[in-house]
């Protein structure tokens, strides 16, 4: 039977304390630490050589499909019960909403150093100490809406120029394409700055500290932004009936995607899993 992800402002007490229990428990038995260590190492730019997996490319939606799934299932592994949230970023939309509440995942970094001293990631709980990626310290950081040059997180209606668009993801299959609903969707936009960090992008960045880098993992709320962008493209798939991943087929010798992103029926690294066994997944998991 399928299992339910909710929004994580209409959790139960409970319901917070078990999902926050189960974190700190793959934490403690350094199963979180191997999570990280793959969103490392697989996101891959534009302008690096080789396979781009999890970034820039059409498989940005699969492969964190399938991430979620696997981090989901180790926290099964402690607690039936849990699932991954959701944070609906268009409606709370403050530092003071869900998800940053005391029992939760804590609130923004202090000014200092970006420290998160509240909530039960807190550094200084002994319980989240972070290992990989690590540059500035060993504690979770936040600086949550950008403090020294506010920005906002995305609108509804952001988010809905995303959803209108009747095409999964087009030719060059990057992050310079401006049209396709792959890209709209994770934000790599026009220009420089603020302007160009369209939805999923702008939330990693108005939520700042770790999650600005490749060991976004780090901070426990990437799971439930990315339940969200996962939701996004349940709704995509509903709103445009027998649309499908694109490309289809790989782009052939000669072309400069060749052999750096991933086609309908190819494997996604590091699982024995392709972009079209992920698109339906009604399965295993709803939303709320």
């Amino acid at each position: 039977m399928a299992y339910t992800r909710k929004d994580v402002g209409k959790l139960t007490r409970e319901e917070r304390r078990r999902f926050v229990n189960a974190l700190l428990t793959i934490k403690r038995r350094g199963e979180y630490d191997d999570f990280v260590r793959t969103h490392i190492r697989y996101f891959t730019a534009d302008g690096e050589n080789g396979l781009r997996p999890a970034h820039m490319a059409p498989s940005f939606l699969p492969w964190h499909r399938k991430f979620l799934l696997e981090l989901e299932r180790a926290l099964r592994r402690v607690d039936s019960s849990v699932t991954v949230p959701y944070w609906d970023w268009t409606s709370d939309r403050t530092a003071r909403s869900a998800p940053w509440s005391e029992d939760l995942l804590g609130g923004t970094g202090r000014r200092s150093d970006q420290q998160v001293t509240t909530g039960p990631f807190a550094y200084a709980h002994g319980n989240w100490t972070l290992k990989e990626g690590v540059t500035d310290g060993a504690f979770l950081t936040r600086d949550l809406g950008r403090s020294h040059d506010p920005i906002q997180l995305p609108t509804k209606s952001e988010l809905e120029w995303a959803l209108t668009d009747p095409v999964y993801d087009v030719a060059p299959w990057d992050s310079t394409v401006t049209k396709g609903f792959r890209n709209k969707l994770e934000g790599w936009g026009t220009g420089r700055g603020s302007a160009s960090w369209l939805n999923h992008n702008r939330v990693h960045r108005w939520i700042g500290g770790v999650m600005l880098g490749a060991a976004s993992v780090n901070d426990p709320v990437f799971w439930l932004h990315h339940a969200f962008i996962d939701l996004q493209w349940t709704r995509w798939q509903r709103r445009h009936r027998g649309a499908r991943y694109l490309p289809a087929t790989p782009p052939g010798p000669g072309n400069a995607q060749h052999g750096r992103i991933l086609a309908r029926h190819q494997k996604l690294p590091p699982w024995d899993v392709t972009p079209d066994e992920l698109e339906d997944m009604s399965r295993i998991y709803r939303y709320a």
